[in-house]
């Protein structure tokens, strides 16, 4: 391959090669959905193409948005990134996630998630790994059995209770951090069918409002390998999860495995034996700021957290992020404004992700040599970055 590389948001007459390329990388199945072939609202594809017009390269934005805090953020989480065998390792990736994030920032994105099937070409770009989506195995026999109470009622859903669900999901999952809204043309797109997800739909009512529900896939056979897949479980009170969790472990004796994404500390998992799961499948995610002044001033922060600290920051990767900062945060926001002159503490973009995100502190991101501070000076005074809790997914793209 010569080393020009052109890259360009893919057009309509692209999309069967860009299909093709991500069937090879990822070993999928001949037969391609009608959504790879066809204009998504939503979501912009990006193309890496040779000088001979061959497209070499793939990857997508997909214009989520995430929760932190209790505000919607805007992300531009990355899926879909293929680059053709002939053609890696000479800077095609880079080329493509160069435009994504340029792309981003224009429409106004502040932070990237994705999942890798390798980390150490995102980490090159200024993601860095934030969490793990888990998927356990859970003996069904072992969940706890109890009595139904008579305050709740039990149901299977239908197509019309879908607002319901995703209202409860959002009554979970906003006040937390790095979880997407479900929102938006691209949410709104796949769901047009107006058919329920997965096998079956399971609500818990509470004086005939939505207080839990899951959604399920119920698999093949009843023998000792049967498993019955939980998409989803959320509840948001103890007894709508006791209930959830009884109904699920009523499967034991045809599904003798119960697999699920558990979400931490939520009322659901409260109800779990998880100290007998069994882990199925781990799949990493990278966090990235798009921009680390909207990153700040969009998401929400603890009324309880006050400060100032001054750093440098810097982002070879996106240079419109470097540069010496002061964060501020003060009655439940925060303001990233840029400073005059050098700071004590210098943070790396990757550090900045792991902060942001919660999932290290700053001694830890010093340590492992994504920042580093004068003499004298406690990098701690960065874990006012990382307040309001780890981030977590539980959506996979």
């Amino acid at each position: 391959m010569p080393a020009t590389v052109h890259v360009r948001e893919l057009t309509a007459d692209d999309l069967d090669a860009a299909w093709e390329l991500g069937r090879f990388a990822f070993g999928s199945e001949p037969q391609r959905p009608a959504h790879h072939t066809a204009t998504v609202p939503g979501l912009t594809r990006y193309g890496a193409f040779d000088d001979s017009g061959r497209l070499v390269g793939k990857a997508v934005d997909l214009r989520h948005d995430q929760w932190w805090s209790g505000r919607a953020v805007s992300a531009a989480d990355v899926a879909g990134v293929a680059v053709a065998p002939e053609a890696r390792g000479r800077g095609v990736a880079r080329a493509m996630l160069t435009a994504l994030l340029r792309g981003a920032r224009e429409r106004g994105a502040a932070v990237s998630a994705l999942y890798p099937t390798v980390a150490a070409p995102y980490r090159a770009c200024g993601w860095e790994a934030a969490g793990v989506l888990r998927t356990v195995n859970v003996a069904t026999a072992a969940l706890p059995r109890h009595r139904h109470s008579p305050d709740l009622a039990v149901r299977a859903g239908t197509p019309a209770d879908l607002p319901a669900v995703a209202d409860l999901y959002e009554r979970v999952t906003r006040h937390r951090n790095g979880m997407l809204t479900r929102r938006g043309e691209l949410f709104d797109f796949f769901a047009a069918d107006g058919g329920l997800p997965g096998d079956g739909l399971t609500l818990v009512e509470a004086d005939g409002k939505l207080v839990g529900y899951a959604t399920w896939q119920r698999g093949r056979g009843y023998g000792a390998d049967s498993v019955l897949t939980v998409d989803e479980a959320l509840a948001v009170t103890a007894d709508a999860a006791r209930e959830l969790v009884g109904v699920l472990g009523s499967w034991a004796s045809v599904a003798p495995t119960l697999r699920l994404c558990p979400l931490d500390g939520d009322a659901v998992s409260r109800q779990l034996p998880l100290e007998s799961a069994r882990e199925h499948e781990r799949d990493l995610w990278m966090h990235r700021p798009v921009d680390v002044a909207r990153a700040v001033t969009a998401r929400g922060w603890p009324a309880h957290a006050r400060g100032a600290v001054d750093f440098h920051l810097t982002d070879t990767f996106a240079d419109w992020n470097s540069g010496t900062w002061r964060l501020a945060v003060a009655d439940g926001a925060a303001e990233l404004t840029r400073v005059g002159g050098e700071a004590d503490l210098r943070l790396d973009v990757r550090g900045f992700a792991l902060l942001y995100a919660g999932a290290a502190q700053a001694r830890s991101v010093a340590q492992a040599g994504l920042l580093h501070h004068s003499p004298g000076v406690d990098p701690a005074a960065l874990d006012l970055l990382g307040v309001g809790g780890p981030a977590q997914l539980l959506d996979y793209f």
